[in-house]
């Protein structure tokens, strides 16, 4: 029995070690390509713009619903609870601490992931199934240029304009709030989150973003090609590819909260 659990440790530790180590190995892969011009041809382009239009244009009136009507309560909750203890001073810092580096790309992560990471790892599986992705082998198209590339940048470019949406609406929100709280002009209020905006804050918060775009779509990629030659694989890679994704969401947030507050 003791035998048996120690083995499927083992076998559990070692799959989930070769898994992390492709994903590493596609990543580096994908990075470099990121950077070689001969990866932006005008089939490339034209499925990025394509990409950047689903993913982030059509999304615009959802996104913008859901930020005004989680993003200002949240406001709303957070500067009525600075103003029950006393701590109007702070509310600059919390505002930029809490609102804008925190849960500005978390909404965004979680509303882009749930939306077009699944999409992505069905597409991805279904091509597989089909032999599309074969076909194009075939005649000599690179699908890590065609079909890969496009997405992984477009999901960089949807994380960061959507934080930064997502951010300027609910302090917008805010200018509101602290004129009807604390009896703040709007000129104060700007000032006081300049004043409280902090560069290395901003860095991690680019950087992470980045990272969370990178990941949520690299990873259903992955997934996806995992797919067998039977459609019943692919739910399956859709449920295993989405699972990865949310762990991936929870150690790059994480980390950057590590960051901040070492």
């Amino acid at each position: 029995m003791m035998y048996a659990t120690i083995e499927r440790i083992g076998e559990t530790s070692i799959r989930t070690a070769r898994s992390f180590y492709e994903t590493l190995a596609f990543s580096s892969l994908v990075f470099f390509k990121m950077f070689d011009r001969t990866s932006y041809n005008s089939a490339m382009r034209m499925v990025l713009v394509n990409q950047i239009y689903f993913t982030s244009v059509q999304v615009l009136p959802l996104f913008i619903a859901v930020s005004i009507l989680f993003g200002s309560p949240m406001v709303g909750i957070t500067l009525q609870v600075l103003k029950h203890f006393g701590l109007a001073d702070r509310m600059g810092s919390v505002l930029m601490g809490f609102i804008v580096t925190e849960l500005s790309p978390f909404m965004t992560v979680l509303l882009i992931a749930l939306r077009s990471s699944s999409a992505i790892n069905a597409e991805i599986a279904v091509m597989k199934v089909n032999r599309e992705l074969k076909t194009l082998d075939v005649f000599g198209i690179d699908v890590l240029d065609y079909l890969f590339l496009p997405r992984i940048i477009n999901g960089i470019l949807s994380i960061v304009c959507l934080s930064s949406l997502f951010s300027i609406l609910a302090l917008a929100s805010g200018a509101l709030f602290s004129r009807f709280l604390f009896d703040l002009g709007i000129n104060e209020y700007t000032n006081l989150l300049f004043l409280s905006a902090d560069f290395s804050d901003l860095f991690i918060l680019l950087v992470k973003c980045i990272l969370l775009g990178f990941f949520i779509t690299l990873i259903p990629i992955r997934f996806g090609l995992r797919a067998t030659d039977e459609l019943t694989s692919i739910p399956v890679s859709v449920l295993n590819g989405m699972v990865k994704v949310f762990i991936a969401i929870v150690i790059i947030e994480v980390l950057s909260l590590l960051l901040r507050f070492l």
